[in-house]
C-alpha cells in the first residue's frame, strides 16, 4: 500500500515529466519554424542547394540584361557573377529595384531550378557606392580580396 506522501510524490513526477516533454515540443516546433525561414547566402561558384530558398549574391554581368514579355508574362532575365567570373543565370518577374543596373551588385533570394537557372522572388541593391552587405563584405574579406574605396577612406 503507497502512502499518501507516496501519492503526492508521484503525481507531482508525472505533473513536471509532462511539462518538460510540453515544453520541449514546442521548443521543437519553434525551432523547425525558425530553420524553414532561414536564408543563406552563396556566390555563383559555391554549390548551391536546390531544395531551399537561398540568398545569390555577386555584380550583374555586363551586357546580360534581357527584358522579355510575352502575352501572359513579363520579366527579366540576366547573370550574377562573382570574383572568379562564374556565372548564374537569373530570372525575376516583378520589379527591379531603382538602383538595379549592369555591373552593380545585387542579391537575389529565390531558388536554383533543375535547368540552372536561377528563380528570383526579391532582387536587392546596394544603396550607395560605400554600402556593402555585411555577409559579402566578410566574405570577400576572408577571400583576401577586399579593396577599400578612396571616398570610403577617412
Amino acid at each position: 500500500m503507497t502512502t499518501l506522501a507516496q501519492k503526492r510524490k508521484l503525481q507531482r513526477f508525472w505533473l513536471v515529466a509532462i511539462l518538460i516533454m510540453s515544453l520541449a515540443g514546442v521548443v521543437g516546433l519553434v525551432l523547425n519554424a525558425l530553420a524553414k525561414k532561414i536564408s543563406y547566402f552563396y556566390y555563383p561558384s559555391d554549390v548551391i542547394p536546390k531544395d531551399r530558398t537561398v540568398r545569390l549574391g555577386g555584380l550583374v554581368s555586363e551586357g546580360s540584361l534581357i527584358k522579355i514579355a510575352h502575352e501572359q508574362s513579363r520579366y527579366v532575365q540576366f547573370n550574377i557573377e562573382d570574383e572568379n567570373h562564374q556565372k548564374i543565370m537569373v530570372r525575376y518577374k516583378g520589379l527591379l529595384p531603382d538602383l538595379f543596373r549592369e555591373g552593380q551588385g545585387i542579391i537575389a533570394e529565390g531558388k536554383l531550378l533543375d535547368d540552372g537557372v536561377f528563380e528570383a522572388r526579391q532582387i536587392l541593391a546596394k544603396h550607395d557606392e560605400n554600402y556593402l552587405p555585411l555577409e559579402i563584405a566578410q566574405k570577400i574579406k576572408a577571400k583576401g580580396l577586399w579593396k577599400v574605396s578612396q571616398s570610403a577612406q577617412p
